[in-house]
């Protein structure tokens, strides 16, 4: 999953060095950090909120169980 969030950002945002993903797992959600250059942001959460929300459902396709999926974007 790191690896797929991974790609999605980096093919998505104009930094690509400075892309980092971290993920913390529970037993009932998924916690995902997205590190972003600052100027990237507005990229990765698109108009709405629909960018980071495509990638939230992505992320969560890839679940085999009920766990909840937690993306941030951080700088």
């Amino acid at each position: 999953m790191k690896e797929l969030v991974e790609f999605l950002a980096k093919s998505i945002v104009d930094n690509k060095d400075d892309v980092k993903v971290t993920v913390n797992e529970s037993a009932n959600e998924v916690n995902i950090d997205l590190y972003v250059n600052p100027d990237d942001i507005g990229r990765v959460i698109g108009k709405g909120g629909k960018v980071v929300k495509a990638i939230r459902l992505i992320a969560g396709a890839t679940l085999k169980d009920s766990r909840r999926i937690n993306l941030e974007i951080r700088e």
